[in-house]
């Protein structure tokens, strides 16, 4: 089965001294078959000024997700829907309260679920830029703490964040956001309602597959949640499963689970700059190597690193996640909204 991969193009003059909200210069989509072991970009993407912070603002798609013949995509300030296979935008959106958007997802009911990482919160807007309901993933009233009068696309970062809420995914019928760094996952419609991890470094993802959550941690762990119980069942340290012990150390996020025991993992290359911002892990570590950018699928019943792909000799130098090329058997769901049914739009605050 071929993949899409969702990542970015970084300045290659600033590899070494950018932090990622200036790095990178285009938003890619590459093709990975894995049958020739190759990734081919098929669509790249600039986004325009007035949408950005500045002209060196970085431009990347995040985490999104394919829908029949749809690619659901975001940049940092964007939501973008693509028609597959020949990447025709079919949609377009940017409202002024998208800051560090870390994932698009649609619902059922043709709204899309947004992860929207700068204000720690996931709103679900529609197509028309109405805001249906938001969730703050520090709990309570999300307008709070920030101004509907601030066009937070013109603010290059709100870090640090409160909750680094970066995955919504779908749990035991209602939608949930993984909280990267906190290390748990809440649900929308009850915050009591938590997925404790047991991780202290960001985590990442949440694909159902076969009656198990999956989530990454940027250290490169796996972690495999029972759906039934919300308990974690085991944690894999994927360096583990490296022939010959752990080559050196990458930044993990966007997992794939698949049938059969397998999963992909996207890994991207370590900066200099990754390593003074928040990682515990890697100052151990600084003296390893560090890995490119790369795909890799695992055995996770044999514990073997079974084939990896070098992202960067198809021109891409961060991968978020990595999406089947053809929509795998249905999720189940939740019926209505991550909380109640809203019966008319609600607006973002008015501006006093």
């Amino acid at each position: 089965m071929d993949l899409y991969v969702l990542g970015g193009v970084q300045r290659a003059e600033r590899a070494a001294t950018e932090e990622e909200w200036r790095l990178f210069e285009r938003a890619v989509v590459g093709r990975v078959r894995p049958e020739a072991g190759e990734c081919r970009p098929c669509a790249s993407y600039d986004s325009p000024l007035e949408v950005r912070a500045g002209a060196d603002s970085s431009v990347l798609f995040k985490s999104g997700a394919v829908a029949g013949e749809r690619l659901y995509a975001c940049t940092s300030t964007e939501v973008i829907v693509f028609r597959l296979p020949d990447f025709r935008r079919e949609a377009y959106l940017s409202l002024p309260f998208f800051n560090d958007l870390h994932h698009v997802r649609p619902t059922p009911q043709g709204t899309l679920l947004v992860a929207v990482t700068g204000l720690d919160m996931v709103a679900e807007v529609t197509l028309a830029g109405e805001l249906v309901q938001s969730w703050s993933a520090t709990g309570g009233d999300p307008w709070v703490r920030f101004s509907p009068a601030t066009d937070y696309r013109k603010v290059a970062t709100l870090k640090p964040y409160r909750t680094h809420v970066n995955y919504v995914f779908s749990a035991q019928g209602a939608w949930w956001a993984t909280r990267g760094d906190l290390g748990d996952a809440i649900c929308l419609a009850d915050p009591r309602r938590r997925i404790e991890l047991g991780v202290q470094e960001c985590v990442h993802d949440g694909w159902a597959r076969g009656g198990y959550l999956y989530f990454t941690a940027v250290d490169g762990r796996l972690i495999v949640v029972n759906e039934a119980t919300l308990r974690v069942e085991e944690t894999l340290v994927l360096a583990e499963m490296e022939a010959g012990g752990p080559r050196g150390y990458s930044w993990c996020r966007g997992v794939l689970p698949l049938d059969g025991n397998c999963a992909w993992v996207g890994f991207t290359r370590l900066r200099a700059t990754r390593w003074r911002e928040k990682l515990r892990w890697v100052k151990s570590k600084l003296a390893a190597v560090a890995q490119p950018t790369r795909l890799c699928r695992y055995d996770l019943a044999r514990r073997e690193l079974t084939q990896e792909i070098d992202l960067e000799s198809g021109g891409m130098h961060a991968v978020f996640n990595a999406l089947p090329a053809e929509t795998l058997a249905a999720e189940e769901l939740p019926a209505g909204s991550g909380g109640e049914p809203a019966s008319v739009a609600a607006r973002v605050p008015a501006a006093p």
